[in-house]
């Protein structure tokens, strides 16, 4: 099924001797790989996943043979961090550095290449570590339940950039929104926060609070900034399209998402027609969407990962059931182009304050193991997009779109036709539940991490 699939070994060679590397040197040829990505001979279109997607035919061939590599992973090292279960990991943009959020308050620095540790923060935070994310090479953040976010700079960790403090409960989500220079983050206080990092001013520690959702999970941005997605505990999605930061608050006062879902499940929901919410639907900018389509037998309840596919074209996320006694991964579709957005129509939906009607998005599906109840299980996407991490136990599977692995552009799949994700890979390498786990962004290396604390290295070897 899976550890026994292997590429034709004529084939192999014949993209190994492109640089005429011995052929263990797979760092070599990915490395190569990347840089032969450049120009556009022949632009590609497929289907609403390839509209804004441009790839040369040489640009293409050479990302097959990337996705290929990880079909030979395998545990090149471990280490344990010590300092109890490793929460989330993050590779710099580079792949140069690995950082690990732990339990026990501390964060730890690994060299993904030479396989050790290089640094450590004992007591970066007052509580647990949540989630680190970078900025760029040299500044990242971290987010912890002692409720506070953290501005790093990797040159100096003897102190801290800044501590940024206003959420009132665990932070769980932290993005960075490149159009506007701003640090987004998220807790289970419900709050969404703008924080103006580039400033000096005094006012730069105060965040703007842009929004508030009782039941919020987790916050994530489109690649472009042109979408914020916020998961939550009642079985939904909020999706922004047409995401203007600056207005936010203003554009979505008095909107309450949980109120209108559940209007929305009733079977005759009369309340709806006159809502003084409706035009949060149909507004051109900051303009809302509940997705709420999922697999008959899954009852969704708390989606506690969300990850955007790397070109925006859809989100991934796992979720309990509300029994707790199943857990999901799903795929759907975040694109508004799916659905021949009409500004005509909507005008006059605007005009007539029309009620909500949620589409179909649903994409893949794939029911997953119900072990290490009680702690949130972090899904990671490939730098290309077309595998999907997730814990299995007490190890991880890679999840693809169809049996040959190729991208959503090339399948084109069908929005209310959900197929099942298809197993590629299988690997156990811990002696606890996974919880997390992270794709290098240049390097064809896995990271994964376990309630153990203990953080094992997966490497292609050809």
């Amino acid at each position: 099924m899976i550890m026994e699939q292997r590429i034709d070994q004529k084939e192999e060679k014949s993209y190994l001797s492109l640089r005429g590397t011995p052929e263990n040197n797979h760092d070599s040829f990915f490395e190569w790989s990347i840089g032969q990505q450049t120009g556009l001979s022949k632009i590609q279109k497929h289907g609403r996943f390839g509209k804004f997607y441009k790839q040369s035919w040489r640009q293409r061939h050479i990302r097959d043979m990337q996705s290929q590599l990880y079909f030979y992973l395998s545990k090149t090292a471990s280490s344990h961090v010590g300092y109890g279960a490793v929460f989330n990991l993050e590779f710099s943009p580079s792949g140069k550095i690995l950082v690990a959020a732990c339990e026990d308050n501390a964060i730890k620095f690994y060299d993904p290449l030479s396989l050790r540790q290089i640094h450590c923060v004992p007591k970066a935070h007052a509580d647990c570590v949540n989630c680190v994310r970078f900025l760029d090479e040299r500044t990242f953040t971290s987010g912890s339940d002692d409720c506070t976010v953290a501005l790093w700079d990797y040159r100096n960790l003897r102190q801290k950039v800044s501590e940024l403090k206003g959420h009132r409960n665990w932070v769980k989500s932290i993005e960075y929104s490149q159009r506007t220079g701003q640090l987004i983050t998220s807790a289970f206080d419900g709050k969404v926060y703008a924080w103006d990092i580039n400033s000096y001013s005094s006012e730069a520690a105060k965040p703007t609070e842009l929004l508030r959702l009782e039941r919020l999970m987790r916050t994530r941005l489109t690649p472009d900034d042109n979408k914020m997605i916020l998961s939550t505990s009642l079985g939904y999605y909020v999706i922004i399209h047409d995401l203007d930061l600056s207005t936010l608050t203003t554009d979505l006062e008095n909107f309450v998402s949980d109120d209108y879902y559940l209007l929305l499940q009733e079977k005759d929901p009369k309340e709806l027609l006159d809502h003084r919410s409706n035009h949060v639907f149909h507004q051109k900018r900051n303009r809302v969407e509940l997705v709420m389509d999922f697999p008959p037998e899954s009852f969704p309840w708390c989606i506690s990962s969300l990850v955007v596919h790397p070109q925006g074209w859809c989100m991934m996320s796992r979720f309990t059931s509300e029994m707790e006694d199943s857990e999901w991964t799903c795929v759907h579709d975040i694109q508004e182009d799916s659905f021949n957005f009409d500004k005509s129509t909507v005008d006059q939906q605007r005009k007539n304050n029309t009620p909500f009607v949620p589409k179909q998005r649903l994409l893949y599906h794939v029911s997953e193991p119900n072990d290490g109840r009680g702690y949130i299980k972090e899904i990671s996407v490939s730098p290309d997009g077309r595998f999907i991490c997730s814990s299995f136990g007490f190890g991880i599977r890679l999840l693809s779109f169809d049996d040959i692995c190729r991208e959503l552009c090339d399948i084109n799949p069908k929005v209310g036709e959900s197929k099942t994700l298809t197993e590629k890979c299988m690997l156990l390498s811990h002696q606890r539940t996974v919880v997390t786990s992270k794709f290098s962004p240049t390097h064809p290396i896995l990271a994964t991490g376990c309630l153990e604390g203990k953080i094992v290295f997966h490497e292609a070897r050809l």
